[in-house]
């Protein structure tokens, strides 16, 4: 059998509910012979009647009550898929796709959620804990909308990457150690260690912090889990180098948080790709632009119209 119109069941079921033909046309705004036809439509599709006349009364037969009882499910199902996309449509809800290190997503991600929460509380955002490569990699396949990565980056075409916030790095040691008021390479270069690994932005900065005065230390152990490694500082396992953003919990007592020198920053960056941009993500955005306030001033600007494609080569992603 041929698939069945949805049009010539909601004329059914206005039938059914009014008793009439005449009065199912003008309720539905049809001209009376376009509700006959749906119904010798469907009558020929099914290949038995739906529809009885007794005593000027019309009334499903019993293969028509069947019908009508799915029927009514399948309307209501397509009513609210219709109502569903619309709303995604219009920017009232939807989903987001959002990728972000753990780092983010314990400190900064939290107050955009809740802002979001309160001003579009039907957009469901997905966030996954991704690397900066990773993140990068899942925009340009088409499976992430979002995602807050370590700059810098090489350019990729079809994605746009912005600046969105700068942090500074510090240096995390055990309170019990003996430290000076700012922590340089050569002091901490000599002490035990617990770093990020290779394969994360912030190593790469801080191995060249080091290097900066001739060092290559060697750490005790490489987590890309920031609270695992701040608990191993707080039992005196050793000291680490992890960004601190300003609006971010003071640490364990047991843990004494020092200022760099030279200083360090991690820098962020909002990377999602070119072209039309459903209302959604575009609200997600608006609400991370706002965390960028008086961190990246390139980044205050909402996300009113699609972003242009600035033509970038493709190119290896760091």
């Amino acid at each position: 059998m041929r698939e069945i119109n949805l049009d010539r069941l909601r004329t059914l079921l206005v039938i059914a509910e009014l008793g009439s033909f005449a009065k199912a046309a003008r309720a539905l705004n049809l001209a009376p012979p376009t509700v006959s036809l749906h119904i010798k439509d469907l009558e020929a599709r099914i290949g038995a009647p739906l529809l009885s006349r007794k005593r000027g009364q019309i009334h499903p037969t019993t293969i028509g009550e069947t019908l009508l009882e799915r029927a009514r499910r399948l309307l209501a199902d397509a009513d609210q898929a219709l109502d569903d996309v619309l709303r995604q449509a219009q920017g009232l809800a939807g989903r987001v796709r959002l990728g972000a290190s753990t780092g983010a997503i314990a400190h900064l991600l939290p107050q955009a959620l809740d802002t979001l929460s309160v001003r579009h509380p039907d957009i469901d955002v997905q966030v996954m804990v991704l690397t900066s490569r990773e993140s990068l990699a899942r925009l340009m396949a088409g499976t992430l909308d979002v995602g807050l990565v370590a700059l810098p980056q090489a350019p990729m075409s079809g994605l746009e990457l912005r600046p969105w916030r700068r942090d500074p790095i510090m240096a995390f040691v055990p309170s019990a150690w003996d430290k000076p008021a700012h922590i340089t390479p050569a002091w901490l270069g000599h002490r035990p260690l617990i770093l990020n690994d290779a394969s994360t932005q912030l190593s790469r900065v801080t191995t060249e912090w080091f290097a900066s005065s001739g060092l290559q230390p060697q750490a005790r152990i490489l987590l890309n889990y920031n609270d695992a490694i701040k608990s191993l500082v707080a039992a005196g396992y050793g000291a680490t180098l992890l960004p601190h953003e300003a609006d971010a919990p003071v640490p364990d007592e047991r843990i004494a948080m020092r200022p760099l020198r030279p200083a360090l920053w991690r820098h962020l960056g909002i990377a999602y790709r070119v072209g039309p941009m459903e209302p959604a993500t575009r609200h997600v955005l608006n609400v991370l632009t706002e965390l960028a306030v008086g961190h990246i001033p390139a980044m205050k600007k909402e996300f009113h119209t699609y972003p242009k494609n600035r033509g970038a080569s493709p190119s290896k992603n760091e």
